[in-house]
C-alpha cells in the first residue's frame, strides 16, 4: 500500500491551503517586515530588471530606519542656488528639516554665487550646512547643465569622504511629507510627474542622432526628472561624470540637448538601470497636476513662481 508517510502529507495537505487561503495577508506582510498591504495593485511596484519603484504602502519605515541607522549613514543632499534662485532656499532647508531624512546625519551642500544670502536655519543633531561658492552664469541653460559639472567634481574632491549616499535636488521646490531612506540604493532616478502613466513614444527624449543624448523611438524605459536623482557616492560620481563629458561633447558639436541635463540623465539611466525608481510622490506640482487618488502622499512638491522673472 501507500507509505505511511505519504498518507499523513495528504491528509494534512487540505488544512495547509485552508491556512494559507485564510492567513496570507497576514503571512506575507509579515515577510515584509509589515502587517500593513506590501504593495499596492493600482501602480507598477516593479521595473522590467526587478527594480523596485516605492509607493506609500510598499516599504516598511521602521525597519529601514533601523537599518541605516546600524550603518551609522550619513546622506548629503546637494542644491543650487545661483543668482535668484537663493530666495527659494530658505523653505527648502526649512521644510528639508521637517521631513528629509528625519532622524539620520545629513549634510546639505548649497552651491551658490552669494554666499552671503545663504539664510540661516536651525539644524537638528547631527545635521550641518556647507556652503559651496561657484560661478554664475548668463543663461539659465548653462546654470541647469553645469550642475552636472560641479556635483562630479566634488564628489571626486569630498564627498566620497564625507557621506555615503548623495541626493541631487532642485531649489525650487518643497518637502510636504516623509523622504526618506526609503529612496536610498545604489542608483536611483524619480519618474517625471508628467510622464508616469504615458507609453515611451510620448516621453521627450532627445532624438537627434547628433547629439549625446539621443534615444533611438524604439527604445526607452521610462522618463525621468532631472530635479531628484541620487544614489551612492560612486554611482553619482560615474552618472555625473558621464553626463558632463557627453554635455562637452554636445558643445564642441554645436548642438544642446533639448532638455538640456535632464536629457543627458535619461540617456544614462537609460543604459546604467537604477536599482531602485521612485514614484511621482517624490516630484509633483499640484497646481499643474492635481492630486490624483493614485498619489497617496505629495513628498517633494513645486513652488509657484514666476520662472521669467527668476531666470532672467
Amino acid at each position: 500500500g501507500r507509505p505511511k508517510c505519504c498518507s499523513l502529507h495528504l491528509g494534512i495537505l487540505p488544512l495547509i491551503v485552508l491556512a494559507l487561503v485564510f492567513f496570507r495577508p497576514v503571512w506575507s506582510c509579515v515577510a515584509c517586515g509589515s502587517l500593513s498591504p506590501c504593495s499596492r495593485n493600482d501602480v507598477l511596484v516593479l521595473t522590467p530588471w526587478l527594480a523596485p519603484i516605492i509607493w506609500e504602502g510598499t516599504f516598511n519605515i521602521d525597519i529601514l530606519n533601523e537599518q541605516f541607522r546600524l550603518q551609522n549613514t550619513t546622506v548629503g543632499l546637494t542644491v543650487f542656488a545661483i543668482k535668484k534662485y537663493v530666495v527659494f532656499l530658505k523653505l527648502f532647508l526649512e521644510t528639508a528639516e521637517q521631513h528629509f531624512m528625519v532622524g539620520h546625519k545629513v549634510t546639505y551642500y548649497v552651491f551658490t554665487d552669494r554666499p552671503a544670502d545663504v539664510p540661516q536655519v536651525p539644524l537638528g543633531a547631527g545635521r550641518k550646512l556647507v556652503v559651496l561658492t561657484v560661478r554664475n552664469y548668463t543663461r539659465w541653460q548653462d546654470v541647469s547643465m553645469h550642475r552636472m559639472e560641479m556635483i562630479s567634481r566634488f564628489s571626486e574632491q569630498r564627498f566620497l569622504h564625507e557621506v555615503d549616499y548623495l541626493v541631487c535636488a532642485d531649489v525650487d521646490m518643497k518637502f510636504s511629507d516623509h523622504v526618506g531612506v526609503e529612496i536610498l540604493s545604489a542608483l536611483f532616478g524619480t519618474l517625471h510627474p508628467g510622464f508616469y502613466s504615458s507609453s515611451r513614444e510620448a516621453f521627450t527624449y532627445e532624438r537627434r542622432p547628433k547629439s549625446q543624448a539621443y534615444i533611438p523611438r524604439d527604445e526607452g524605459d521610462f522618463y525621468y526628472m532631472g530635479a531628484f536623482f541620487g544614489g551612492s557616492v560612486v554611482e553619482v560620481h560615474r552618472l555625473t561624470k558621464a553626463c558632463h563629458q557627453a554635455m562637452v561633447k554636445d558643445k564642441a558639436n554645436g548642438i544642446e540637448a533639448v532638455w538640456h541635463d535632464e536629457s543627458h540623465l535619461n540617456k544614462y539611466l537609460l543604459y546604467h538601470k537604477p536599482t531602485k525608481v521612485l514614484s511621482p510622490e517624490y516630484m509633483w506640482d499640484q497646481k499643474l497636476l492635481g492630486w490624483p487618488s493614485v498619489m497617496k502622499k505629495l513628498r517633494y512638491v513645486a513652488v509657484p513662481k514666476n520662472h521669467q522673472a527668476i531666470r532672467n
